[in-house]
């Protein structure tokens, strides 16, 4: 087949290349576990610094949907290197300075269809309209780049398009094949598909002539109200009544009304006419197909191709996003600084430091205080972030110098410490991903390959983890992983343990830190790491602000300076009783370096004393211990005893059933024997007395080996029973055994007091199920047997003596071989057809034993499900513990 023009050929499908996968090795080696543990901080760090956050703060900019589905889910890309993020921020420039806003109207996410081209699933004329759609304004947004006034300033965007292949020829393929707007495979598309449909259109007309003529002539014949021309079972027909259906006597009735007055019949000479109509019409879908095919091997060829395209699209809308989202909060181009001042002249501002950002904000918290909302953007954003009427967010200035290297900030608890830090480390990501930053006049700052962050509690008990051992355990993996190019945030760095032990920890942690990081920043309440700038010029102190006349933080950074806690301050103004301040007071004094010494030997003495305490209880939990395992391995021997004597009397009560089942069966055989004999000698009038005596002799044998009533015991509810004195009961957790009251409960008592075995104990009424005979007397002493104890022979009942309520009889349920068929060896098939015949054999209010074995079932489930979906079986009776592979039927 080929496609007019030879816009599609045939040819070979696509060869679909199986990549060997790579043995996986068994031993992990330190750079594979570094790498390991560094993707994982890393993608913990962006969670603590709601990055996430961020993102979809940007998906509400983007205009396509698989830009904004990739923003929502955080998959905004950071840049590996300093040159990848500049060029991110080169692409997010250009598009700020563009000239008008890109249209990204009808490109849609394709993946999915070529995905599905790819595993060889047909596509549709949807899909192909779908992805010629994408196709093209792909390519339309390409030429709106290359159209834009400053083409000289959007080279970066053009870089990312010039390598793409738009599948121009594909576009072009799909649209002269295909309209899109009605949905259909068009003429053009294939001379075959020409021809078929240029002849059912003949045929059609032919066919359509025809069948008016016909009902014409019906209608004026009187077998019809008015000519009718319909179409059944894919086959067009007239409309005729019944009565005159001798109109068209040798026409085909295909259908009739609900009512059957109107038959729709077709005509005889219509026959081949529709004969040809059907043929033509697969023809015509097999070759639709067949073109359908062609576009989806075509589209698999082109996969690569395709998807590269879309990745690229995407690109571009995210740069657009990102620029509008940095005129939205009036945000700056960071500058990315290098190791030294030497590449910025001396009367530039911040000269010489290598952190220096004006009035930066944290970007969650711009919705309360956004300034400058671009009216364009308005219903967008309006619909994705809500803007609140907070309080007005106050900007903060980071100036850290060049060679500085770890900076300790400290001040007062809700000061802003961790806000500020959770900032730094979110405009590091925004500039690593070619965001702006929601700054003033400058934004520098270095380029960290990595951000580790340690705030927040990691407390936890599924990893038997205390508020320090999960803080101080990810601190030594961010040591681990760090380089000279990280930046570290760690947040109330050794806190959760003793302060000394805390400082002289966090010290060592931090002139670790100095030698292997690009900068680290950490909050800390300890006043002795701030010391260690007057020790290292490679330390910096900062303290948040805080206002002694209205006891409030102004959340504003003093670089160079120590803060306080303030925490006697604080808690005053909060409304602490002043006797409590004033004791505290008098605590901060006593811990003053000079008197520190008194009271570390009296902490000493209290702690010596805690120990000589805690030794002698230990020393009365071991003894109570002991006594303890002593009661534990008496009641272990008592319960392997009980365990003993219950298998002996299990065998002794197996015994016993198997001698009784025995002389059952012999009794029943010989009752069967006599009545035999008797019946072949006996005249038609005693049939009935022989029987009788018969029956009466089998329900004497079935009597006697049958279970008495009061054998049957259950279980009362506990909630209602009262023990008694001497009555036998089970405990839980005893493994079903009995055990006996030998106290009576008190009236407010919730405990009873049982003996079990040799051993007396006290267990909750909660815990006692009472075992009660069949008429409902809780407590029974004992459970009486009647009639050969411990008889457990199969309960033979027969119907007239168990059902006395119904008036059919089915005569003695005694097997015979008369009233036996034997399955077992056979096929289903077999199997069905005898147990057919044998039911159909037996007379009415009978019994039938269907012997069907064990095996695998199958015989079983087969006769089964025919007994119970026949027509003559009244009731079945499956097999039972004593009679396996039988089932019992009583015929109607």
């Amino acid at each position: 087949m080929e496609l007019c023009h030879s816009f599609i050929s045939i040819s070979a499908p696509p060869i679909v290349h199986r990549t060997c996968k790579p043995y996986i090795s068994i031993c992990i080696s330190p750079r594979s576990h570094r790498i390991s543990v560094s993707e994982t901080l890393h993608n913990e760090t962006l969670k603590t610094l709601e990055w996430d956050s961020i993102c979809r703060q940007l998906s509400a900019f983007t205009s396509t949907s698989m830009a904004s589905a990739a923003a929502r889910n955080g998959n905004v890309r950071l840049g590996q290197s300093r040159d990848e993020s500049q060029k991110l921020l080169d692409q997010t420039t250009a598009a700020v300075f563009f000239c008008r806003p890109l249209d990204f109207s009808g490109i849609d996410d394709v993946s999915g269809i070529v995905d599905s081209a790819v595993r060889g699933e047909l596509v549709t004329v949807g899909e192909l309209c779908a992805l010629k759609r994408t196709l093209k304004s792909s390519r339309e947004v390409f030429e709106q780049l290359e159209d834009g006034e400053r083409s000289e300033r959007c080279s970066p965007l053009l870089e990312m398009l010039h390598s793409c292949d738009f599948q121009i020829e594909l576009e072009h393929k799909i649209g002269f094949c295909i309209d899109c707007n009605l949905s259909i495979i068009l003429d053009r598309a294939s001379e075959d598909l020409e021809i078929i449909r240029s002849e059912r259109k003949r045929n059609m007309e032919n066919l359509d002539l025809l069948l008016k003529k016909v009902s014409t002539e019906i209608f004026q014949a009187g077998g019809i109200d008015r000519p009718l021309i319909t179409k059944r079972r894919s086959r067009m027909c007239v409309g005729v009544r019944a009565s005159h259906r001798h109109l068209l006597s040798d026409g085909v009735i295909l259908n009739a009304s609900s009512s059957g007055a109107t038959y729709f019949m077709e005509p005889k000479e219509a026959v081949e006419l529709n004969n040809m109509e059907v043929r033509l019409s697969n023809s015509e879908k097999a070759e639709e197909n067949a073109i359908l095919s062609l576009f989806t091997s075509e589209i698999a060829r082109s996969e690569m191709e395709i998807k590269y395209l879309l990745d690229r699209i995407v690109e571009v809308d995210l740069a657009f996003a990102r620029a509008a989202y940095a005129q939205w909060m009036n945000g700056v181009c960071p500058i990315f600084s290098s190791g030294s001042p030497e590449g910025f002249k001396s009367n530039e501002s911040g000269f010489g430091l290598s952190v220096h950002i004006e009035g930066i904000q944290h970007p969650l918290l711009l919705e309360s205080s956004i300034r400058n909302f671009p009216d364009a953007l308005t219903p967008k954003i309006e619909s994705s972030i809500k803007l609140g009427k907070g309080n007005a967010v106050v900007p903060i200035d980071i100036k850290i110098g060049f060679g500085t290297k770890v900076v300790v900030i400290s001040g007062p608890n809700t000061g802003g410490k961790t806000a500020s830090m959770k900032t730094l480390g979110l405009a590091s990501l925004m500039s690593k991903a070619g965001m702006y930053l929601p700054a003033k006049k400058h934004a520098r700052l270095p380029w960290f390959d990595m951000v580790l962050a340690e705030i927040g509690d990691h407390q936890s008990w599924e990893q038997n983890l205390s508020t320090f051992s999960g803080h101080i355990s990810r601190v030594c993996k961010i040591l681990e992983v760090a380089s000279k190019e990280s930046l570290v945030l760690i947040d109330e760095i050794g806190c959760g343990t003793d302060p000394s032990e805390g400082v002289a920890l966090s010290a060592s942690i931090l002139e670790y830190l100095k030698d292997r990081v690009n900068l680290a920043v950490i909050t800390t309440h300890y006043a002795d790491l701030s010391c260690l700038k007057e020790k290292d010029a490679q330390f910096e102190n900062a303290a948040m602000e805080f206002s002694l006349e209205n006891l409030q933080p102004t959340y504003r950074i003093l670089w160079g300076r120590t803060g306080d806690s303030n925490a006697l301050k604080i808690a005053k103004s909060i409304g602490f009783d002043e006797k409590i301040i004033e004791r505290a007071q008098e605590w901060v004094e006593r811990l003053m370096p000079d008197k520190q010494q008194q009271w570390k030997g009296l902490l000493y003495q209290s702690l010596m004393e805690e120990r000589n305490r805690l030794e002698a209880q230990a020393q009365g939990a071991s003894s109570l211990h002991s006594e303890i395992m002593d009661l534990y391995r008496e009641i272990q021997e008592e319960a392997q005893d009980l365990d003993g004597r219950e298998i002996l009397l299990k065998a002794k009560e197996t015994q016993q059933v198997q001698k009784e089942l025995k002389a059952a069966k012999s009794q029943l055989q010989t009752v069967l024997l006599e009545f035999e004999n008797q019946l072949r000698t006996a005249n038609a009038d005693n049939f009935h007395s022989l029987i009788k005596k018969s029956e009466s002799a089998i329900s004497s044998i079935i009597e006697a080996h049958r279970l008495s009533d009061d054998l049957f015991v259950t279980e009362k509810d506990s909630s209602s029973y009262t023990p008694q004195l001497g009555d036998q009961i089970n405990v839980k957790g005893l493994g079903g055994k009995l055990a006996t009251v030998v106290e009576e409960p008190g009236d407010d008592d919730e405990t009873v007091l049982v003996q079990y075995g040799n051993v007396k104990v006290r267990v909750k009424k909660g815990n006692i199920i009472a075992v009660i005979d069949s008429e409902g007397n809780g407590g029974t002493s004992s459970v009486r047997r009647s009639r050969g104890q411990g008889r457990r022979s199969r309960n033979l009942k027969n119907p007239l003596d168990t059902d006395k309520n119904k008036e059919v009889s089915f005569g003695p349920l005694v097997q015979t071989s008369k009233n036996t068929v034997d399955l077992r060896g056979m096929r289903v098939e077999e199997a069905s057809h005898h147990l057919n015949m044998a039911i159909s054999a037996r007379e009415s209010n009978s019994v039938l034993f269907v012997i069907h074995g064990m095996g695998t079932g199958v015989i079983k489930e087969c006769a089964i499900e025919m007994l119970r979906n026949h027509p003559r079986i009244s009731k079945f009776e499956q097999e039972s513990p004593m009679n396996y592979g039988c089932t019992v039927a009583y015929i109607k």
